[in-house]
């Protein structure tokens, strides 16, 4: 995605050879018209596969998929970090561990919001080593529900995260893949 690409290479910042800081426009502080462009990309390139539900974790995840969910005209379903004690009844989880925070999280979704009927489209901000998708994976097998893929805006291709993905044979649509962040320069696969 053209605007994403440019975006990232005129406003984001990186730190060290493996992590690219873009919280001026997607993760802190949020571009609504990028965002929207966002949501009619992944709704076109997942128009086909009649999404009944968008299922994301909080936080950074949630602003995409809104812009998902409001395009498809479905449903935005997001994984807690923390189980709110507001959240009763039988819960699906699933284990995350984050890369850049460094800890575990136990996410969870109430089990009345996903069921055998649903067809899933998981989306995030980021995909590095694939845990935050590996853990919505197990949270939409628990449920029995059905995977149409997954959607990234930004996949750092030069960590295994995607990969291991295709090769479980799960739909990853990345949106900007980060092929390098050595010697200081973003360069696109």
């Amino acid at each position: 995605m053209k605007l994403l690409k440019e975006k990232i290479k005129e406003d984001g910042k990186l730190i060290g050879s493996n992590i690219l800081k873009v919280d001026s426009f997607l993760n802190h502080q949020i571009d609504p018209k990028l965002m929207a462009e966002i949501g009619k990309e992944f709704a076109q390139r997942f128009h086909k596969e009649e999404i009944t539900k968008v299922l994301t974790i909080e936080a950074s995840g949630i602003a995409v998929a809104l812009m998902v969910g409001l395009e498809l005209d479905v449903p935005v379903l997001f994984a807690k970090k923390k189980k709110a004690s507001t959240m009763d009844g039988r819960v699906y989880t699933g284990k995350v561990e984050s890369f850049t925070k460094n800890q575990v999280y136990d996410i969870s979704v109430a089990a009345k919001y996903l069921n055998e009927d649903d067809k899933v489209l998981i989306i995030d901000d980021f995909l590095a080593m694939g845990q935050a998708s590996q853990g919505l994976i197990e949270i939409v097998e628990d449920a029995q529900a059905k995977l149409a893929g997954v959607g990234i805006v930004i996949e750092k291709g030069f960590q295994p995260g995607g990969k291991q993905l295709r090769k479980q044979g799960v739909r990853v649509e990345s949106l900007a893949i980060i092929e390098s962040l050595e010697d200081n320069q973003i360069s696109f696969a």
